[in-house]
């Protein structure tokens, strides 16, 4: 006979979560699975607002499963770990990005690629290999394997750090897959959002030359004088897209960001604000991160 979420799952939850297309976010308990040998359980600090997770709740691509908790820019310290785990303790700060899991078995994953493994495991809104229903960070905890597990540097910020599990690595891999981490050469971001703010981070710390493109001439100044570009383009089309990166850049990433001291400019707020943040972001109405309060606010019924 097959065993019930709750079976499989017995640790409780408490987070927020949208229950259909609304995108409406409200108290939500759920539970998570126990702590396996190889997984590393942690209290969610803080987890940043990506623009997915507004999509997502809306399913405005289509595939949403309700109840959806979202988040994928998760950071905290970790409570527990199973008896196999090599990498951390019990006390490390920690984060989780987009991905839970992997085929470990293709070349992709083999290539430390395992964003575009085909059989991919997503943070949240995912079928995980127990058959259940992954759920994010707008939670009070988190278990993963450990493998999915990024190490926070002590001299970075918690909540600054978390949109670097998402935005942070889509912005750092194709500069280092197309080699333009080398100083003097010339790079062009395309967008200053959540995303292209901390792109000029990193390209800057390349030491390469940075032109901002942007559909928003207003943003001139703030490209220029408080990120550091080099230059400043209008542009009235655009077309971006990314696929994040895989486990070992992502840890490379951190590293290099809390060396160069690069984390995002964020916004922190309560959970309790969280609809109002997502009516704001859908507005682009946020310099430039939302992060979540997690630890602080997020309160059990």
């Amino acid at each position: 006979m097959a065993k019930s979420a709750k079976e499989v799952h017995p640790v409780k939850a408490f987070g927020w979560a949208a229950r259909d297309e609304s995108g409406a976010l409200s108290p939500f308990t759920f539970s998570r699975r126990e702590t396996g040998d190889e997984d590393v359980r942690f209290k969610v600090m803080y987890c940043g607002i990506c623009h997915t997770d507004l999509h997502r709740i809306k399913n405005d691509w289509g595939g949403s499963k309700y109840p959806l908790v979202p988040g994928h820019e998760i950071v905290g310290v970790v409570t527990d770990v199973g008896r196999k785990v090599q990498k951390f303790k019990v006390g490390d700060r920690v984060g989780v990005g987009c991905l839970v899991g992997a085929c470990h078995k293709c070349d992709n994953c083999a290539a430390d690629l395992e964003n575009y493994c085909p059989k991919k495991i997503l943070t949240y809104n995912a079928t995980y290999l127990d058959g259940t229903t992954t759920y994010g960070g707008y939670s009070d905890h988190m278990v993963a394997n450990e493998h999915y597990v990024v190490r926070i540097p002590d001299n970075l910020p918690l909540d600054a750090a978390a949109p670097l599990l998402c935005a942070g690595i889509t912005l750092y891999s194709p500069l280092k897959y197309f080699e333009l981490d080398k100083p003097g050469m010339h790079v062009g971001v395309v967008g200053l959002g959540g995303l292209g703010h901390v792109g000029v981070k990193f390209a800057k710390a390349f030491g390469t030359k940075v032109t901002v493109i942007s559909t928003s001439p207003s943003k001139k100044k703030e490209a220029i004088e408080l990120l550091g570009a080099d230059s400043f383009l209008v542009r009235r089309k655009i077309v971006a897209g990314s696929g994040i990166g895989g486990l070992k850049e992502t840890q490379e990433m951190v590293n290099f960001a809390a060396k160069h001291n690069i984390s995002a400019d964020i916004e922190v707020i309560p959970i309790d604000y969280v609809n109002t943040a997502m009516e704001r972001l859908a507005k682009a109405d946020v310099r430039y991160r939302f992060v979540i309060d997690v630890a602080n606010t997020l309160k059990a019924a």
